[in-house]
């Protein structure tokens, strides 16, 4: 059976939202390439870390020409704070080598103007960048209509039923920026995180001080047997 949420109901849903929470608006901008290190830092660990991370990294080396040619060890150890330093910083070099050889220049502002479609895919060709990596680069430093789904995003909209529950998270981006109208993708995406970690946790979820509540079937599924539910999406 063809899975559809309509569309009403995601703006009824996210109006509640903007009510509850207040309309967010963008914090930091940065350049779309260093929008681009810091997104990979915050990848499998706490925004906190995340910028301690690359906090580390500028202090310690001021230019991204001196992070690519940096011995790999020493970048290793300016992320550690970030988790998976080894990893990292392997992904962060190979970025920057790639994007000096394809735009001349440590700078990704061609982001800016090219295609949607285009900007997205070049950013999918870079080692270490997924669908939500792009999206955020897309989304927060160049200002271009691409919704991320990260793991709060994912679990709250397979609860509410705006996308299947087996979803994977490729499906749930595209299901979710053909349903969130694309002005909105900002604040919706904002609010929706901060539902995920203060509210609709993985685990124990506070359904009844969710805003909301009433038009989610995992509350209501719960609210019959909690214990049945738990574990579920």
């Amino acid at each position: 059976m063809r899975h559809a949420a309509p569309g009403g109901t995601v703006r009824g849903s996210l109006d509640l939202l903007e009510k509850t929470l207040g309309r967010p608006r963008r914090g930091r901008l940065y350049p779309p390439l260093d929008e681009l290190v810091l997104t990979v830092l915050s990848q499998h660990t706490s925004d906190i870390n995340r910028d301690r991370a690359y906090a580390a990294l500028r202090s310690r080396f001021p230019s991204w020409e001196d992070v690519l040619r940096a011995r790999r060890a020493d970048v290793e150890t300016a992320i550690r704070a970030g988790g998976l330093a080894r990893t990292k910083s392997r992904v962060i070099q190979d970025i920057l080598r790639r994007v000096l050889r394809d735009q001349g220049r440590l700078d990704l502002g061609v982001l800016k103007t090219m295609p949607l479609a285009e900007a997205k895919a070049y950013l999918r060709g870079l080692r270490g960048v997924g669908e939500k990596t792009a999206c955020c680069v897309l989304l927060f430093s160049c200002g271009r209509p691409a919704f991320p789904v990260d793991t709060h995003i994912h679990r709250i909209a397979r609860r509410l039923g705006w996308v299947p529950a087996k979803a994977t998270p490729d499906r749930s981006h595209a299901l979710l920026a053909a349903l969130i109208p694309p002005a909105r993708y900002l604040a919706a995406h904002l609010n929706l995180i901060a539902l995920g970690r203060r509210i609709c946790r993985a685990r124990a979820p506070l359904c009844p001080a969710c805003p909301l509540r009433r038009r989610c079937r995992f509350a209501a599924r719960r609210a019959h047997g909690p214990g049945r539910w738990r574990g579920l999406y």
